[in-house]
Parts: C-alpha cells; structure tokens; sequence
C-alpha cells in the first residue's frame, strides 16, 4: 500500500519514475489465471503455441497476456525459475518501451528475455545490449534454453567474433552484444565497398541492460573507425620540459581539475627553453653545414705548406680572432630571437605542451589509468575496471604513453565515429532494465523519450542503510574507517568495501593489513578474477576490498556462490554489509554499491564514510561561511557540514548532466550530416548512380571503357571510385570538426559587444564545411575517373591513387578530456553557488574558531576565493 502511494504521489508532482503500474498489474494477474492452461502442455505443445501466436505487427493485449503465461512456464521448465509477478510486470512495461527499475537479485535477466522473446515473437528483430563480453555471453547462454523451448532463435556476439559469427549471430531474432561491439559493426559497415561484407541487421529493437549505465554514463563516448596509422609520440623535449613547470607558479588548474593552463611566467619558462633548444639546434645544422662545406682537394694539400703560407694563416687567423670576440660581446648584448608559443608555425608545438602538462598533471596513475603489460589502460570510473579498447584523443593518449615511458601505440586518422547515444537512437523501439534508473529519471525522457516504471521487488527491502559519517579530514575519515571495518569484522559478518580508485583500493589494503584484517582486493589490476571474487563476498569473515562497481552484473549470494558457505550464519550476522570509502558525484552510484546488498529480502547494511576534504567536496562545493564542530574523532554531525556535502553531490549530477547535453548538442548536427552523406553512400553501393554520374561528366572516357573492359567492369570501377571519395572527404570533414571544436569558445571572446554561442558558431561553420562536401566528391571523383587504370581485372585503386586504408581497428574516445565551456562556466561560478545551509551560518565568535580548523583543501579553496573578490574590488 505505502509503495502506491509513494507511486501516485510522484504521479501528482509529474516526477520520473511515476508511471502508473495499475495496468500492469491487472494484465499480470489475468497471466497467473491463462497459466493454469499450459499447465498440462507438452514442450513441444507448448513451443507449437507459440509459434501460432506469431505475427509481424506486435502482439496485441490478449496475445501478450497469452505469451506470458507461456514464458513463464518455459522459464520454469527450462532452467528452473518460475517468474514472479514483478518479474512479469517488468516485461510487459519494456515491451511497452518503459526503462524498468528492479532491484538487485530481482531477476532483471529473466525478466529481459521474456520481453525480447515477446517483441521476436512480434515479428522484431532485437538486440540485447550489455555492457561487457561476459554478461553477453553469460545471459544469452543462460536464457538459451527458455529461447529454445519459445522457438525463438538467440545468439551473442564478443570481441573474439569473427566477421562470419557475427553475420550469423545478428540473423538471430534475439542477439545479446555488448553496446561497443554493435557500435563498431555499424561504422565498420559503412565503409564497406561490398554489400556481402556487411555484418549487421537494421536497428529494430534495442532492449539495454544496465540502461542507466549505457545510455547516461557512456552515451557522450564516441566509438572511433580509424586507419592510416601514423606515429605521434612526443618530443622527449617536450616531456622533460613539463616535468620542470611548478603548480601555481608556471601552470594552474581550474576549481574542477578538468583543465590546467600555463600562466604568463610558465609561457615565459617555456618559450624561453623551446628558444635555447631551437637555436642549439640551428647551431648544429650551421655547422654540420660548414663541415659539408670544406672542398676534399683542400683537405688533401692541407699538408703541405710553405713557410709563406703559413704566415699568411696567422695574419688571417688573427684577424678572425679578433672578429670573433667583436660578435660575441655584441651577442651578449642582444638577446635570442624570441620563440612564440602561440606563432601559427609553432601550433604543433603548443600542442604537444598542453596535452604533456594535462597528462603530467591532471591524469593519475593508477585513478584514470594503469601501466600493465607495458601498455597504459584506462581505467572505467563508472565501473572501477579496465575500459578495454577505450583510449584518449591521439594527442593525449601519447602524451601519457610519454609521461610513462612506454611505446606510443598506433594512431591515425578517424574515418567515423559514433556516439553510444547516436548508435541508440537509431533503433526504432527502445527499452531496458537496471537497478537505479529513477534518479536519471529526467536525462531519460530528455534524451530519448522514454520513461521509467519502478517494479516494486518481489520480497520487502529490509536492508538497513546507516546515515553517513562526515569527518573533517581525510586521515581522520580512513582512521574512522579501518577501526569500523575492524569492529564489524570481528563479528565475522561479510563485508564489501567500495572505494573510487585502485589508487584508492590499494592505500585501503595496506591499512587493513597494518591493522591486521584479512581481506581480499578487486580492482582492475586483477579483473579477470572478478567473478570468482565476488561470488565468494556473501561468505561470514570475508572483507572483500573492490573498486565502487566491481561486481556489477554478478549475484553476490549471502554463503558463497553455492549458499553453502554458512549461509544461515550470515544471515544470524545481518547479511552483507556494504561500506562506501566516500560518496561519488553522483547518488545513483552509492544507491548502486548499495544495493549489492539485501538482495531478494535478504537483511544487510550499508554505511558510507566521507570528509570534507574529499575530492567530491572540494571540486563542487563551496566552503564560505563553514565553520565545523569536529568531536575528539574528527566526526562532524552538524546540519551545515552535512548539507555541504548534499549540496556537492547535486552539484556534480548538474555539471555531469550539462556535459551531456553540450556533448550532444555538438554531435546532433554531425549526425544529420552523416545520414545525409550515408543515404547517398547507399545509393552508390547498391544502385548505378556512380555510374550515371560518371557518365554524365565524362562522358568520353565512359564510353571509352565500356568498348574497351565491359558496362559491369566500368560500374564496378566507378562504385569504387565514387566510394572511395566520399569516404575520403568524409574523413577531412570530421578531422575538421574535432579542431573547431576544440577552440570553438574562443569564438565568445570574439564577439565585442555581442556574445557569440560556441553551439551556434559551431554548428554555422559545420553547415558551410558540409554544404559542398557531396558535390566535391563527385568532382574529385571524376578526376580519377577520367586517369584511372581499369583493365578487365577491374580498377587498380594503387596506381590509381586511391587506395583504402592498409588496416582498421576501433576504440572508444574518452571524450572531451580538456572540458568544455560549460565546465569552465560551472568553474567560474562554483563558489558563487551556495546551499541555503551553508550560506547562512551560525554567529560563531572569532576567539572559538581557528582558521586551521579546516582542512587544507578548504582553506586554500578560502584563499582563493578571497583573492578574487579582493581583484573584482579593484
């Protein structure tokens, strides 16, 4: 009942997660009464009835209440799980294309597959869209058998797939793939010159696991086409030269650590090395030239000399003695020629300083990426593990490779790209599951029109979620942490402690092992153990130490894997017990560590620990007018300290949520351009129009060819060609968009009086770049038409100079790694952002506070926000 209110009451106030369930329900229980009549079918009966239920325009009300009851029975018989009526509910919301909410342990998988099956039964192709190989292979081969007795065809696609399995894994009706691994199909088929090469089928249905994950946090995550490799690894200059600069004197960083800037000396320092380098090297050239200079026939008689001659040598070198100490005591007066950083001939050079201070300063070691195997990783923050095939812009990711010396990886030129976001809108329906969807509840229907059904678990929630401890400084939080830990452990009850870094897990581990507290570590240095680690966390006396969403996606059942670890014990104990080492920017992420515990009614706990020197509070919050009553621990419990750290966390979800809209603003358009260029792109693949074309502006040449090689060989040539241009100024036209959008809010300091927008800048110089790009293409291909070599064997694209790219690979983008004008807004306007708790502070007297009361990051958050008003006053 309090759950139906609690529905109805977001209804009223129009919030996410409000849709009604009222009708759901009613259809559920008119599947429970349909059930008792395939009680008594045989499997063959019963996938026979399935199959007459099938159609190609969706299945209607009373087929769907008829299905289900099929489903349901299938699940049963075949692997042993009879679906509950929320399982039930949550199907027929996602065949109605609702993102469904289901606790952890749920049975979201089940739930997923009967609703695919429902939509295949329907007569749609689906793609079941996971975030990793493993829960795709996993799950399609879990539900494989319930597939099966529906008559329903399932297949899965990896990394390992060969071209061949994956064209027969996307014939299935139902194909569970990872949301990377379609994306990189998609742009792979568009290059084709063959329409046999292609892998993939036309996007119909997109059910998405882990939705909040895929369509939130990675949907701005180009996936990237490249070839034409190149190497871009940095001057070794360069890198020392960085390692050199000083914080706060020759660079500074912004409020949000997302950009770091040389300051006027640092260009200084800089400009100055760059300048010696440059005339040392001058230098060296200068005299590698004199030494090429000297004629060997001189070289030959220099031997021999008569005392005549070598008089006159010492007259002569005197002479330039003389003239050489002239020049340099005027060298000493005249300074080298200076080297400007910002000369349009020295824009490489700016380049490759800016991305070696950003990887220098702004990326960590061991909290964004790992060195393993020789190789710099990324590390995923959404997920704590390793983003395989993901990498940073060229520029940077060699730029880090430098700064950790290693061998720079292959590079080059982006033929497409698309984003998670683009690759899912172009599906025609659009569902999914996950276990915290209401709070993105917003960015859901703002970005893809759908809404969310919250699916009330099956079994009552009785985990116990304790409020969460604020201390005053870091070293006091984690000393708070570890006595904890120790306390519960003692207990012998299971615990799961989720921290923000491996840097992070690591630095926890020893304290544990200072304090003597068994344990285990997780975190993307040994992901490849993962599930084996985590099934084990429900187990009474493990401390499972794990980066904050390691295990996602795996059940963690209270007494191991097998419930035969002293399961009755841990349940005696209060379940599991899930620890959070801080709060992340966002509250779904907590909600999502949480709910690693209580699962299916199970009791459990959570507790959070956090400081107000924590990286969430000094990078979104604000501390003017704070003043903290820390206890002998260091703990504070005061509403303003508390409200501070509230107040970060809305911050950091409205500065991450404007991140993706600029994000998507700035793709939108180049995703009309695409199709426009991609619908032409059809037509030269799969009808004559190149031919005609060609025809049309070279004519002579056509007719030509046709008497000389055959109409076939000629359209076949001229596809070719026409193919091949269009990829070709495809590419320039996206090299040319990633470099005005990198300098593109340098147009809104442009504009005197009148403000600029970056977005509308942007968007009227992609239109003027895009407007001939078509048309340009035919021309250049008429070009090469008119001199190529086409002989019965059809075109020679080598000596016809345009050959296609000797190799392809695809990775992910980590996006805008240098921000955008909406970070750097959100930066300057941070401070003047302030909570009504904490802007309205207690009179404290000056004789009971001490300034150095607060932590380091605070105060010097203090200073500067002092120094700016004091520079706005003058």
């Amino acid at each position: 009942m309090a759950l139906k209110i609690a529905s109805r009451f977001r209804r009223l106030l129009q919030r996410p997660g409000s849709i009604d369930l009222g009708p759901y329900e009613r259809l559920t229980q008119l599947v429970g009464e349909a059930e008792e009549s395939v009680l008594s079918l045989t499997d063959e009966e019963l996938t026979e009835a399935v199959a007459e239920l099938r159609t190609t325009g969706g299945l209607h009300e009373d087929e769907q209440i008829e299905f289900l009851a099929l489903a349901r029975e299938a699940g049963n018989r075949a692997i042993g799980e009879r679906a509950f009526d929320g399982q039930v509910v949550g199907a027929l919301a996602m065949l109605q294309g609702r993102v469904v909410e289901m606790a952890t342990g749920e049975g979201k998988t089940l739930a997923g597959a009967i609703a695919a099956a429902g939509y295949a039964v329907g007569g749609r192709k689906v793609h079941v869209l996971a975030v990793n190989d493993y829960l795709a292979k996993r799950d399609a081969e879990w539900m494989g058998p319930v597939y099966e007795l529906l008559g329903v065809t399932v297949s899965h696609v990896g990394q390992a797939s060969t071209p061949e399995e994956r064209r027969e894994a996307y014939q299935a009706e139902v194909c569970y793939v990872p949301v990377s691994e379609i994306g990189f199909d998609v742009l792979r088929d568009r290059l084709v010159t063959d329409v046999a090469d292609r892998v993939t089928v036309e996007a119909d249905v997109a059910l998405v696991d882990e939705a909040d994950s895929v369509l939130i946090d990675e949907a701005r995550v180009p996936m990237v086409l490249a070839g034409a490799t190149r190497n871009e690894a940095l001057d070794d200059d360069v890198v020392q030269l960085v390692r050199t600069l000083r914080a706060g004197v020759d660079y500074e960083v912004d409020g949000d650590g997302r950009t770091v800037a040389l300051t006027d000396r640092g260009t200084d320092k800089v400009e100055q090395a760059l300048g010696e380098s440059a005339a040392a090297a001058a230098a060296e050239v200068g005299e590698a030239a004199e030494v090429d200079e000297v004629d060997p026939e001189e070289d030959a008689d220099a031997g021999v000399e008569t005392d005549a001659d070598a008089s006159t040598d010492a007259v002569a070198d005197d002479a330039v003695a003389d003239d050489a100490d002239a020049e340099d005591e005027v060298a000493e007066e005249a300074e080298l020629p200076r080297f400007n950083l910002y000369d349009d001939e020295n824009l490489d050079r700016l380049t490759q300083i800016n991305v070696a201070l950003h990887a220098e300063v702004l990326l960590r070691k061991d909290v964004d990426y790992l060195v393993r195997d020789g190789k710099v990783s990324l590390i995923n923050n959404n997920r704590g593990r390793i983003a395989k095939l993901q990498r940073w812009p060229d520029g940077l990711q060699a730029a880090v490779e430098a700064k950790e010396a290693v061998p720079v990886s292959d590079s080059g030129e982006v033929l497409d790209s698309i984003t998670v976001q683009a690759l899912i809108k172009q599906y025609k329906s659009l569902c999914g599951m996950t276990g915290t969807a209401v709070v993105v509840g917003e960015s859901l229907q703002e970005f893809y029109d759908v809404e969310v059904a919250v699916v009330p678990p099956n079994k009552p929630n009785v985990r116990k979620d304790d409020q969460d401890r604020l201390y005053l400084t870091v070293d006091q939080k984690n000393t708070a942490l570890v006595k904890h830990i120790g306390e519960v452990h003692e207990t012998g009850r299971p615990i799961l402690i989720g921290t923000h870094s491996v840097e992070e897990s690591e630095q926890l581990s020893d304290k544990l092992e200072a304090a003597e507290i068994e344990h285990v570590v997780l975190n993307a240095k040994n992901d490849a153990e993962e599930a084996a680690i985590i099934a084990e966390a429900g187990v009474p006396g493990t401390v499972t130490v794990s980066t904050q969403m390691a295990g996602r996606g795996t059940d963690i059942r209270l007494g191991g894997k097998d419930e035969t670890h002293d399961k009755d014990k841990a349940l005696e104990l209060g379940g599991l017990y899930v620890v959070g080492t801080g709060l992340h920017a966002s509250r779904r992420l907590d909600d999502q560590l949480r709910g690693r515990a209580g699962r299916q009614g199970d009791p459990g706990g959570s507790l959070f620990f956090a400081s107000l020197a924590d990286e969430l509070v000094t990078r979104y919050s604000v501390s003017s007018g704070l003043r903290p009553h820390p206890d002998d621990t260091g703990r504070l419990t005061d509403r303003k300290s508390v409200g501070m750290l509230e107040h970060a966390q809305r911050v950091a979800d409205g500065a991450n949520a404007e991140l993706h809209r600029t994000t998507w603003q700035y793709n939108r358009l180049t995703g009309q351009q695409r199709a426009i260029l991609l619908e032409t792109r059809e037509k030269v693949l799969t009808e004559d129009l190149a031919a005609d074309e060609l025809a049309e502006r070279a004519k002579e040449r056509y007719d030509e060819l046709v008497d000389e090689v055959g109409e076939d060989v000629v359209k076949a040539a001229a596809r070719r060609i026409a193919l091949r241009h269009l990829d070709r100024r495809w590419t320039d036209h996206l090299a040319y968009l990633a470099d005005l959008r990198e300098g593109i809010h340098l147009r809104s300091l442009a504009g005197g009086i009148v403000h600029l927008k970056p977005i509308d800048e942007f968007n009227k110089s992609a239109i003027a770049s895009f407007d001939t790009l078509i048309e340009d293409s035919w021309k250049d291909a008429a070009e090469t038409f008119a001199d190529a070599e086409i002989t019965s064997d059809g075109l020679n694209e080598e000596t016809s100079g345009i050959p296609r790219p000797t190799a392809t690979w695809t990775y992910l983008v980590n996006d805008n790694p240098f921000g955008t004008e909406a970070d750097r807004i959100l930066g300057r306007l941070r401070n003047a952002i302030k909570p009504e708790s904490v802007s309205e502070p207690e009179e404290i007297l000056a004789e009971q506070f001490d300034e150095d009361d607060l932590p380091e990051e605070l105060r010097d958050a203090d200073d500067e926000d002092d120094d700016a008003d004091k520079g706005s006053k003058k």
